[in-house]
Protein backbone atom coordinates (compact mmCIF):
# COMPACT_ATOMS: atom_id res chain seq x y z
CA UNK A 1 0.00 0.00 0.00
CA UNK A 2 2.88 2.31 -0.89
CA UNK A 3 0.69 4.18 -2.93
CA UNK A 4 -1.01 7.40 -1.85
CA UNK A 5 -3.94 8.31 -4.41
CA UNK A 6 -6.29 5.96 -5.92
CA UNK A 7 -9.29 5.73 -8.48
CA UNK A 8 -12.54 7.35 -7.59
CA UNK A 9 -14.26 5.52 -10.32
CA UNK A 10 -14.49 1.90 -11.88
CA UNK A 11 -16.04 0.18 -14.62
CA UNK A 12 -18.56 -2.34 -13.45
CA UNK A 13 -18.64 -4.65 -16.15
CA UNK A 14 -16.64 -2.99 -18.61
CA UNK A 15 -19.41 -0.66 -19.49
CA UNK A 16 -20.84 1.06 -16.17
CA UNK A 17 -19.21 3.88 -14.57
CA UNK A 18 -19.61 3.98 -10.39
CA UNK A 19 -18.16 6.05 -7.85
CA UNK A 20 -16.15 3.56 -5.57
CA UNK A 21 -17.39 4.60 -2.48
CA UNK A 22 -21.12 3.04 -2.64
CA UNK A 23 -23.56 3.08 0.15
CA UNK A 24 -25.08 -0.36 1.64
CA UNK A 25 -29.07 -0.36 2.22
CA UNK A 26 -29.20 -2.98 4.48
CA UNK A 27 -29.27 -0.86 7.97
CA UNK A 28 -32.59 1.34 6.57
CA UNK A 29 -34.66 -1.54 8.35
CA UNK A 30 -35.31 -2.52 11.80
CA UNK A 31 -33.38 -4.79 14.54
CA UNK A 32 -31.83 -7.64 13.47
CA UNK A 33 -32.57 -6.77 9.60
CA UNK A 34 -36.27 -7.32 10.36
CA UNK A 35 -39.33 -5.67 9.98
CA UNK A 36 -39.48 -1.45 8.61
CA UNK A 37 -36.77 0.95 10.30
CA UNK A 38 -38.09 2.64 13.89
CA UNK A 39 -37.59 6.35 12.24
CA UNK A 40 -39.24 5.77 8.84
CA UNK A 41 -38.60 9.39 7.24
CA UNK A 42 -34.68 9.54 9.05
CA UNK A 43 -34.23 6.32 6.58
CA UNK A 44 -35.83 7.89 3.61
CA UNK A 45 -33.85 11.43 4.40
CA UNK A 46 -30.56 8.96 4.45
CA UNK A 47 -31.50 7.52 0.98
CA UNK A 48 -32.39 11.19 -0.56
CA UNK A 49 -28.85 12.27 0.54
CA UNK A 50 -27.09 9.72 -1.36
CA UNK A 51 -27.34 11.04 -4.55
CA UNK A 52 -26.82 14.40 -3.29
CA UNK A 53 -23.69 13.43 -2.07
CA UNK A 54 -22.44 11.92 -5.34
CA UNK A 55 -22.57 8.67 -4.33
CA UNK A 56 -24.18 6.34 -7.31
CA UNK A 57 -24.12 3.01 -6.39
CA UNK A 58 -26.33 1.00 -3.89
CA UNK A 59 -26.23 -2.11 -2.53
CA UNK A 60 -29.11 -3.73 -1.10
CA UNK A 61 -31.27 -7.29 -1.39
CA UNK A 62 -34.60 -8.75 -1.30
CA UNK A 63 -33.84 -10.30 2.44
CA UNK A 64 -33.12 -6.96 4.10
CA UNK A 65 -36.12 -6.69 5.52
CA UNK A 66 -37.67 -9.03 3.90
CA UNK A 67 -38.04 -6.47 1.30
CA UNK A 68 -38.15 -3.56 2.72
CA UNK A 69 -34.98 -2.21 2.23
CA UNK A 70 -36.03 -2.69 -1.90
CA UNK A 71 -39.35 -0.80 -1.25
CA UNK A 72 -38.28 1.92 -0.01
CA UNK A 73 -35.06 2.39 -1.97
CA UNK A 74 -38.16 2.61 -4.48
CA UNK A 75 -40.65 4.97 -2.81
CA UNK A 76 -38.01 7.22 -2.36
CA UNK A 77 -35.72 7.70 -5.01
CA UNK A 78 -37.65 6.21 -8.16
CA UNK A 79 -37.26 7.78 -11.30
CA UNK A 80 -34.08 7.67 -10.20
CA UNK A 81 -31.04 9.96 -10.84
CA UNK A 82 -29.37 9.65 -14.21
CA UNK A 83 -26.41 7.12 -13.61
CA UNK A 84 -27.77 5.61 -10.45
CA UNK A 85 -27.12 2.22 -10.11
CA UNK A 86 -29.02 -0.11 -7.55
CA UNK A 87 -27.61 -3.52 -7.02
CA UNK A 88 -29.84 -6.05 -5.23
CA UNK A 89 -29.50 -9.58 -4.29
CA UNK A 90 -31.41 -13.05 -3.91
CA UNK A 91 -31.13 -16.23 -2.69
CA UNK A 92 -31.36 -15.80 1.43
CA UNK A 93 -35.12 -16.53 2.92
CA UNK A 94 -35.54 -14.88 6.01
CA UNK A 95 -37.61 -16.69 8.89
CA UNK A 96 -36.92 -14.27 11.89
CA UNK A 97 -34.55 -11.06 12.80
CA UNK A 98 -30.53 -11.89 12.36
CA UNK A 99 -31.95 -15.42 10.69
CA UNK A 100 -30.72 -16.19 7.42
CA UNK A 101 -31.59 -19.14 5.35
CA UNK A 102 -29.92 -20.22 1.85
CA UNK A 103 -32.58 -20.98 -1.38
CA UNK A 104 -31.17 -21.13 -4.48
CA UNK A 105 -33.97 -23.02 -6.38
CA UNK A 106 -34.37 -22.07 -9.71
CA UNK A 107 -37.78 -21.07 -9.71
CA UNK A 108 -38.00 -19.45 -6.25
CA UNK A 109 -34.62 -17.15 -7.85
CA UNK A 110 -36.32 -16.47 -11.26
CA UNK A 111 -40.02 -15.00 -8.92
CA UNK A 112 -37.68 -13.18 -6.58
CA UNK A 113 -36.26 -11.05 -9.61
CA UNK A 114 -39.75 -10.19 -10.65
CA UNK A 115 -40.54 -9.23 -7.23
CA UNK A 116 -37.08 -7.21 -6.35
CA UNK A 117 -38.27 -5.21 -10.67
CA UNK A 118 -41.51 -4.74 -8.73
CA UNK A 119 -40.39 -3.28 -5.47
CA UNK A 120 -37.68 -1.52 -6.98
CA UNK A 121 -40.04 0.23 -9.79
CA UNK A 122 -37.16 -0.70 -12.16
CA UNK A 123 -37.64 -2.42 -15.79
CA UNK A 124 -34.30 -3.90 -15.44
CA UNK A 125 -32.32 -5.02 -12.74
CA UNK A 126 -28.37 -3.49 -12.76
CA UNK A 127 -26.52 -5.53 -10.94
CA UNK A 128 -28.52 -8.93 -9.24
CA UNK A 129 -25.90 -11.03 -7.19
CA UNK A 130 -26.70 -14.49 -5.79
CA UNK A 131 -26.88 -13.25 -2.29
CA UNK A 132 -25.33 -17.51 -1.28
CA UNK A 133 -24.77 -20.56 -2.97
CA UNK A 134 -27.11 -23.04 -2.05
CA UNK A 135 -25.26 -26.29 -0.41
CA UNK A 136 -28.48 -28.15 -1.48
CA UNK A 137 -28.66 -26.95 -5.09
CA UNK A 138 -25.60 -26.46 -7.92
CA UNK A 139 -24.71 -23.16 -8.92
CA UNK A 140 -24.92 -23.67 -12.75
CA UNK A 141 -29.02 -24.78 -11.90
CA UNK A 142 -29.35 -21.83 -9.44
CA UNK A 143 -28.02 -19.24 -12.31
CA UNK A 144 -29.81 -20.56 -15.08
CA UNK A 145 -33.03 -18.45 -14.89
CA UNK A 146 -30.72 -15.79 -14.04
CA UNK A 147 -28.83 -16.34 -17.36
CA UNK A 148 -32.26 -16.58 -19.30
CA UNK A 149 -33.22 -13.05 -17.55
CA UNK A 150 -30.12 -11.43 -18.55
CA UNK A 151 -30.64 -12.56 -21.89
CA UNK A 152 -34.50 -11.07 -21.82
CA UNK A 153 -32.99 -7.60 -20.51
CA UNK A 154 -34.70 -7.97 -17.17
CA UNK A 155 -31.02 -8.34 -15.75
CA UNK A 156 -27.86 -6.37 -16.69
CA UNK A 157 -25.05 -7.62 -14.82
CA UNK A 158 -24.81 -10.86 -12.22
CA UNK A 159 -22.56 -11.00 -9.65
CA UNK A 160 -21.94 -13.64 -6.27
CA UNK A 161 -21.57 -12.78 -2.64
CA UNK A 162 -19.22 -15.23 -0.14
CA UNK A 163 -17.52 -16.81 -2.57
CA UNK A 164 -14.26 -18.99 -3.61
CA UNK A 165 -12.26 -18.25 -6.40
CA UNK A 166 -13.07 -21.58 -8.08
CA UNK A 167 -16.58 -20.83 -7.07
CA UNK A 168 -16.69 -18.01 -9.50
CA UNK A 169 -15.22 -19.93 -11.92
CA UNK A 170 -17.52 -23.01 -11.82
CA UNK A 171 -20.48 -20.27 -11.86
CA UNK A 172 -18.34 -17.85 -14.38
CA UNK A 173 -19.67 -20.92 -16.84
CA UNK A 174 -23.18 -20.02 -16.79
CA UNK A 175 -23.10 -16.26 -16.64
CA UNK A 176 -20.69 -13.62 -16.69
CA UNK A 177 -19.59 -12.78 -12.76
CA UNK A 178 -18.64 -8.88 -12.70
CA UNK A 179 -19.01 -8.43 -8.87
CA UNK A 180 -18.36 -10.61 -5.70
CA UNK A 181 -19.61 -9.43 -2.38
CA UNK A 182 -17.00 -11.18 0.24
CA UNK A 183 -16.61 -10.21 4.14
CA UNK A 184 -13.52 -7.90 4.44
CA UNK A 185 -11.73 -5.04 6.37
CA UNK A 186 -8.45 -4.09 7.54
CA UNK A 187 -8.57 -6.87 10.80
CA UNK A 188 -10.71 -9.32 8.91
CA UNK A 189 -8.42 -10.26 5.23
CA UNK A 190 -9.96 -13.89 5.29
CA UNK A 191 -11.23 -13.34 1.55
CA UNK A 192 -7.72 -12.30 0.23
CA UNK A 193 -7.29 -14.86 -2.36
CA UNK A 194 -10.68 -14.09 -3.53
CA UNK A 195 -9.94 -10.06 -3.54
CA UNK A 196 -6.60 -11.71 -5.51
CA UNK A 197 -8.44 -13.13 -7.72
CA UNK A 198 -10.87 -10.18 -8.80
CA UNK A 199 -8.22 -7.73 -9.29
CA UNK A 200 -6.69 -10.38 -11.69
CA UNK A 201 -9.80 -10.37 -14.05
CA UNK A 202 -11.23 -7.44 -12.90
CA UNK A 203 -14.26 -7.63 -10.60
CA UNK A 204 -15.58 -5.39 -8.67
CA UNK A 205 -14.77 -6.64 -4.71
CA UNK A 206 -17.65 -5.37 -2.78
CA UNK A 207 -16.91 -5.76 1.00
CA UNK A 208 -19.96 -6.18 3.53
CA UNK A 209 -18.59 -5.58 6.90
CA UNK A 210 -16.12 -2.92 5.82
CA UNK A 211 -15.15 -1.24 8.77
CA UNK A 212 -12.63 -2.50 10.97
CA UNK A 213 -13.57 -4.55 14.12
CA UNK A 214 -12.08 -6.38 17.14
CA UNK A 215 -8.66 -5.82 19.07
CA UNK A 216 -7.70 -3.31 16.10
CA UNK A 217 -10.54 -0.84 16.61
CA UNK A 218 -11.44 -1.23 20.22
CA UNK A 219 -11.59 2.02 22.14
CA UNK A 220 -8.28 3.18 22.79
CA UNK A 221 -6.59 1.18 20.27
CA UNK A 222 -4.13 1.84 17.84
CA UNK A 223 -6.79 2.79 15.17
CA UNK A 224 -8.32 4.91 17.16
CA UNK A 225 -5.31 6.63 18.58
CA UNK A 226 -4.05 7.23 15.01
CA UNK A 227 -7.58 8.02 13.49
CA UNK A 228 -7.69 11.11 16.50
CA UNK A 229 -4.24 11.90 15.11
CA UNK A 230 -5.33 12.54 11.09
CA UNK A 231 -8.70 14.17 12.40
CA UNK A 232 -10.58 11.21 11.49
CA UNK A 233 -12.89 8.47 13.05
CA UNK A 234 -12.04 4.88 12.64
CA UNK A 235 -15.20 4.33 10.25
CA UNK A 236 -12.90 6.76 8.36
CA UNK A 237 -9.76 5.26 8.46
CA UNK A 238 -10.91 1.99 7.71
CA UNK A 239 -12.52 2.92 4.40
CA UNK A 240 -10.04 5.12 3.00
CA UNK A 241 -7.47 1.87 3.61
CA UNK A 242 -10.17 -0.35 1.49
CA UNK A 243 -10.15 2.20 -1.08
CA UNK A 244 -6.31 1.99 -0.77
CA UNK A 245 -6.26 -1.50 -0.83
CA UNK A 246 -7.05 -2.26 -4.37
CA UNK A 247 -8.78 -0.09 -7.16
CA UNK A 248 -11.44 -3.11 -8.16
CA UNK A 249 -12.81 -3.06 -4.61
CA UNK A 250 -16.20 -0.70 -3.84
CA UNK A 251 -16.72 -0.21 -0.18
CA UNK A 252 -20.20 0.03 0.69
CA UNK A 253 -20.77 1.18 4.13
CA UNK A 254 -24.12 1.31 5.63
CA UNK A 255 -26.28 3.95 8.07
CA UNK A 256 -29.59 4.56 8.90
CA UNK A 257 -27.96 8.62 9.77
CA UNK A 258 -27.52 11.44 7.76
CA UNK A 259 -24.38 12.61 9.21
CA UNK A 260 -22.59 9.19 9.31
CA UNK A 261 -23.40 8.99 6.06
CA UNK A 262 -22.00 12.18 5.11
CA UNK A 263 -18.70 11.11 7.65
CA UNK A 264 -17.98 8.27 5.36
CA UNK A 265 -18.01 10.26 2.47
CA UNK A 266 -15.43 12.25 3.68
CA UNK A 267 -13.16 9.07 3.56
CA UNK A 268 -12.58 9.56 0.22
CA UNK A 269 -10.57 12.91 0.63
CA UNK A 270 -7.98 11.85 3.65
CA UNK A 271 -4.83 12.72 2.49
CA UNK A 272 -2.64 9.97 4.06
CA UNK A 273 1.34 9.49 3.05
CA UNK A 274 2.86 6.09 2.51
CA UNK A 275 4.32 6.55 5.71
CA UNK A 276 0.66 6.56 7.16
CA UNK A 277 -0.40 3.33 5.33
CA UNK A 278 2.43 1.48 6.43
CA UNK A 279 1.70 2.51 10.67
CA UNK A 280 -1.57 1.39 10.33
CA UNK A 281 -0.67 -1.90 8.50
CA UNK A 282 1.56 -2.55 11.76
CA UNK A 283 -1.06 -1.94 13.88
CA UNK A 284 -3.38 -4.35 12.12
CA UNK A 285 -0.65 -6.94 12.19
CA UNK A 286 0.07 -5.92 16.07
CA UNK A 287 -3.43 -6.65 16.39
CA UNK A 288 -3.61 -10.17 14.90
CA UNK A 289 -0.89 -11.21 16.92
Amino acid sequence: MSDTTFSKTFQLGGDVTINRLGFGAMRITGEGIWGPPKDLEGAKAVLRRVPELGINFIDTADSYGPYISEQLIGETLAPYPQGMIIATKGGLVRTGPNKWLPVGRPEYLEQEVYMSLRRLKQDAIDLWQLHRIDPKVPVEESLAPIAKLQKQGKIRHVGLSEVTPEEIEQASKVVKIVSVQNEYNISNRKSERTLEYCEQNNIAFIPWFPVAAGKLAQPGGALETFAKQHNATVSQISLAWLLHRSPVILPIPGTSSVQHLEENVKSQDLQLTAADWDEVEAAAKAAQQ
